[in-house]
């Protein structure tokens, strides 16, 4: 705590996705190591397998379940998005939805008691969270774990529906193929069985929020912090990157995964040698093209990792990779289709190269360990990711077909080959280093997570 400020009680609520939960646990866990106490909301299966919080700073973190409601059409226990088909998404922000009534109920205890909260940290999509908030008088402030960078590219948000498609399109116009943009207009701007689009929920809580934090830092992203509080008229800041312990204390439970065989395998290779290949737990990639990204590291010749993620509608006993490929590739590549340890693998001395789509959690995770990138956005804020990193060259993206996304072996090899193989790769590596300078401090981004903490405490003093 700062000297002679109160502690705080913060109230943090993520989105219902681990791309989500896990980078607000460690912002919980770095509030409660400076004496405040954090209320932690989700739901109860999603609580169950997150890590543990450590045991010194359980006394100062409540783990909050709120039963998510059952919707027709949802798979019973889907309470993360990676437990639900691509195409079910918005049924599951309709079941998210039904939380409305349970937390105003948990707010309204909470205000009651002993220890009023301070704050409400809701994500971007949770608008009925702001607006319970302000009814109760508790300031909010929306934490958005993505790029300032792109956050600046998509602009102010509109709240009207019928603005939205138009607006989506417009920001994407200058840089985006044409395949991105249409996605991302459907994606952000269509209302859907919730009623309610992604943007109207960011335009929503933007609205009812006092202060904007950003999964970011100053020293990555220089400058456009200051643009981003002039496009949303209040304080925007950055609360830290929040790159992954390597103790093992980040991520879900493993549910008696063994991951020995995979570093085992590791500890094999020659060092600097393997291409760690993973797509996320969400992305919808078709079969056909997980066919042709393993042709195309076969093609490449590297020796590779592959976490590799059964697409929806495949059952478990069909085949997604070519005949015959983990015979043809077994002596230099390990595919894998379970749990995997991320952050150990990419701590790897043997890893050389990241091929991924671009999520901003795994692009920080990738960043931290000095990895150049292989690039392949499948939806949302990732197109955009790969061109802020393009632009920074640490690596190059895959070429794709602009007007379906579609992309090909003889693309994907020679992206692994440009980075991992070829000469232009040390410039990549060397890049990626120099960012990692920044990603890996540690000391230097928890000063910045003080910076958003002197803002929480600044404001409650000014409103005393």
């Amino acid at each position: 705590m700062e000297n002679g400020s109160s502690p705080l009680h913060v109230v943090i609520f993520p989105w219902l996705a681990f791309g989500h939960l896990l980078p607000f646990l460690d912002l919980a866990e770095r509030l409660a190591a400076r004496g405040h106490r954090v209320s932690f909301v989700s739901t109860p299966r999603n609580l169950a397998r997150l890590r543990p919080v450590r045991p010194a700073l359980r006394g100062l973190v409540d783990l909050v379940a709120l039963p998510l409601p059952r919707v027709h059409g949802l798979p019973d226990g889907a309470e993360a998005t990676s437990d639900v088909p691509f195409e079910k998404f918005e049924l599951h922000r309709k079941a998210f939805d039904g939380l409305a009534a349970p937390f105003s109920a948990f707010l309204d205890a909470a205000c009651a008691g002993d220890k009023r909260p301070d704050w409400v940290i809701p994500d971007f999509m949770h608008y009925w969270v702001a607006a319970a908030a302000q009814k109760r008088g508790v300031p909010c402030a929306v934490l958005i774990p993505c790029s300032a960078d792109v956050m600046a590219l998509y602009g102010q948000p509109t709240e009207t529906s019928t603005e939205q498609p138009e607006a989506i399109a417009r920001s994407m116009a200058a840089e985006a193929p044409s395949f991105e943009a249409e996605r991302n207009t459907e994606e952000y701007g269509t209302a859907g069985a919730s009623g309610v689009s992604i943007m109207t929920r960011f335009s929503l809580t933007l609205k009812w929020s006092k202060l904007v934090a950003l999964r970011s830092c100053p020293e990555l992203e220089p400058g456009v912090f200051t643009t981003l509080t002039r496009v949303y008229s209040k304080p925007v800041v950055p609360f830290g990157l929040l790159p992954p312990r390597r103790d093992g204390a980040h991520g879900v439970r493993k549910n008696g995964e063994d991951d020995g065989a995979i570093i085992r395998w590791l500890d094999e290779q020659p060092a600097k040698s393997v291409v760690y290949v993973a797509l996320g737990s969400e992305a919808p990639v078709s079969a056909d093209l997980l066919r042709e990204l393993a042709h195309g590291l076969e093609l490449a010749g590297t020796r590779f990792l592959w976490a590799l993620r059964r697409p929806a509608g495949v059952n478990d006993g069909d085949s997604i990779l070519p005949n015959g490929f983990l015979e043809r590739t077994g002596e230099r590549g390990l595919v894998t289709t379970g749990w995997v340890p991320q952050v150990s693998i990419l701590a790897h001395a043997a890893v050389c190269a990241f091929l991924t789509h671009c999520g901003w959690g795994s692009v920080v995770e990738g960043l931290q360990f000095g990895h150049p990138l292989i690039m392949l956005p499948i939806i949302g804020d990732q197109g955009p990711n790969a061109r802020f990193l393009e632009g920074r060259k640490v690596g190059v993206a895959v070429p794709r077909n602009h007007a379906d996304g579609s992309f090909d072996r003889s693309g994907v090899a020679g992206a692994v080959r440009a980075v991992a193989v070829e000469e232009e790769g040390k410039a990549f590596a060397a890049n990626a280093r120099k960012l990692q300078e920044i990603v890996a401090d540690r000391e230097r981004d928890e000063r910045c997570t003080d910076g958003f903490i002197h803002h929480l405490t600044s404001w409650n003093e000014l409103e005393a």
